[in-house]
């Protein structure tokens, strides 16, 4: 299957479609996605048609139309359209931030780690998260990690937040188990 090479502007607009839809399962109208990435309307119309040209979006008529991710889409974005995709949650102060799952942690640096980071790929808007903010990751579904740290920076893009790792935990399985 070819990759689909598509312009960051693009990309950005993608991926906040395929989130906001996630969320609702509903079209998704133009002035919700403008919102969701701070650009205007008529730019996201104009980004739409040539999204629809690629295949990667459909539009829905009527009042309640919209746009709707096609499975491209998710090939494009590189994005597994789970079903039911395990949920690893993200915390920020201590509160679980609703309507995010975690999708994959890069641990970056592991050779230094005095400067250890974590690129954390993430499914929903991280528009309310911002540098500075201590986040919990996890745990994950399997071997139970949960990764605590400071937002360093983030990639609004590639909806990837990089953290300054404070604390990683694995806990380690019990004998027997």
């Amino acid at each position: 299957m070819s990759s689909i090479e598509l312009t960051p502007s693009q990309r950005t607009i993608l991926g906040a479609l395929v989130n906001l839809h996630r969320e609702h399962e509903d079209p998704v109208k133009g002035e919700t996605i403008a919102e969701e990435v701070d650009r205007n309307p008529g730019t996201i119309r104009n980004q739409m048609q040539s999204l629809k040209a690629l295949r990667l979006v459909e539009g829905v008529p009527g009042p309640k139309g919209g746009y709707k991710p096609t499975a491209r889409a998710y090939d494009a974005l590189e994005v597994q359209q789970m079903d039911e995709p395990a949920s690893v949650p993200l915390s920020r102060d201590g509160e679980t931030v609703e309507g995010l799952n975690v999708e994959s942690i890069d641990l970056t640096s592991v050779h230094h780690p005095e400067k250890c980071r974590a690129e954390v790929r993430v499914q929903g808007s991280i528009r309310g998260i911002h540098e500075g903010d201590e986040v919990r990751v996890g745990p994950t579904p399997l071997s139970k990690l949960v990764v605590d740290g400071i937002v360093e920076g983030k990639n609004d893009t590639e909806n990837v937040l990089i953290l300054s790792i404070a604390d990683m935990v694995a806990p380690a399985e019990e004998p027997g188990k």
